[in-house]
């Protein structure tokens, strides 16, 4: 194996890393309006992911930074064509966390409310944007010889790409549902868990579509695995939210994440953007990564820096472990 192959490896590992953290953060986000009842429910809600939020953005960066470093053709194609997508997906980021800082720095109900539906859509947007993004990418774009796409926005709004945004969409907020009642007591929780079945079924639909029509367009016997153990995962999830089992199911749930992102890498390599046009116009793992000096470069920052960041961002949520309840936020008036 390459060091280009390798690298293309550990930017899968990055992606499912972040659609792990940050997907129930995103579920988190879009429950404050279906699952919160009051101000005090939201702020529980809000409070679950207040220490690791920004930590999990983290993994967003560093994909993008890896993709930069080690495919510049990929990141230029993928920046380039789908500039739209990822600027509104970016601006949703920023305003996101400027709601999370300021929602609680004024006392008017206005103010608060205001913020509060930023926090929604900030994070139902790119909930849908991602799975609209990679399955574009997974199904191929309009590339055209010289590594430029020349397609436009509509042609990204097909089908395909709507149903991976739904399944994003519904997978993250199951994710978020799951980890909602995994941090918290009472009766946010048990409301919790009966949302989390109701959408828990409705992913299982949604992303047997999907990832059955990926398999049977790009799949292999690879992928068919990864499939099997993203559907099973995703089943099992369901069944163990069912029996109150809160662990099991965030951990489950965690792995239909990575099963399912491992299976849209495996339907991908060697390419890295498939080309709809011509599939030898298609860029590749080795037509699009930089030098192998550059590589190296890489592999030994990433070597020494990656273990670090991940005892730390373990650390914090270890620190944050326990759960909260109503009971735990202080009265408005303070």
């Amino acid at each position: 194996m390459e060091l280009h192959d390798i690298w293309f490896v550990l930017i899968a590992v990055l992606w499912t890393g972040y659609f792990f953290l940050e997907g129930f953060d995103f579920g988190v986000g879009v429950l404050t309006k279906l699952l919160a009842r009051d101000r005090v429910e939201k702020r529980v809600l809000i409070n679950t992911i207040g220490p690791v939020w920004d930590g999990n953005e983290v993994w967003l960066l560093t994909a993008g930074g890896a993709t930069f470093a080690a495919f510049p053709d990929w990141y230029a194609t993928l920046f380039s064509g789908f500039y739209l997508p990822l600027l509104v997906i970016l601006v949703c980021l920023i305003v996101r966390g400027v709601a999370f800082e300021y929602r609680a720095k004024r006392p008017e109900e206005k103010w608060q409310h205001n913020w509060e539906q930023a926090i929604f859509w900030t994070s139902l947007i790119p909930a849908f944007l991602w799975g609209v993004a990679f399955a574009n990418i997974v199904r191929g774009v309009r590339i055209d010889a010289t590594k430029e796409y020349v397609g436009s926005l509509a042609d990204l709004l097909n089908p395909f790409a709507l149903l991976g945004g739904l399944v994003t969409l519904t997978l993250f907020t199951f994710h978020g549902t799951v980890f909602t009642a995994l941090k918290t007591v009472g009766d946010i929780r048990v409301r919790a868990r009966k949302l989390a079945l109701t959408l828990g079924l409705l992913t299982v639909v949604l992303s047997l579509g999907f990832l059955g029509r990926l398999q049977l367009s790009r799949g292999d016997g690879t992928s068919l695995v990864a499939m099997v153990v993203a559907a099973v995962a995703l089943v099992g999830a369901v069944g163990a939210i069912k029996a109150g089992r809160e662990g099991w199911s965030f951990a489950l749930s965690g792995i239909t994440i990575a099963a399912a992102v491992a299976m849209l890498f495996l339907t991908l390599f060697p390419n890295v953007m498939p080309s709809s046009l011509d599939p030898a116009w298609s860029l590749t793992v080795s037509n699009s990564a930089s030098s192998p000096y550059t590589l190296r470069i890489m592999t030994w920052c990433a070597a020494i820096a990656a273990p670090l960041v991940m005892l730390y961002q373990g650390w914090t949520y270890w620190v944050f472990r326990k759960r909260i309840g109503t009971q735990h936020i202080a009265d408005a008036a303070h």
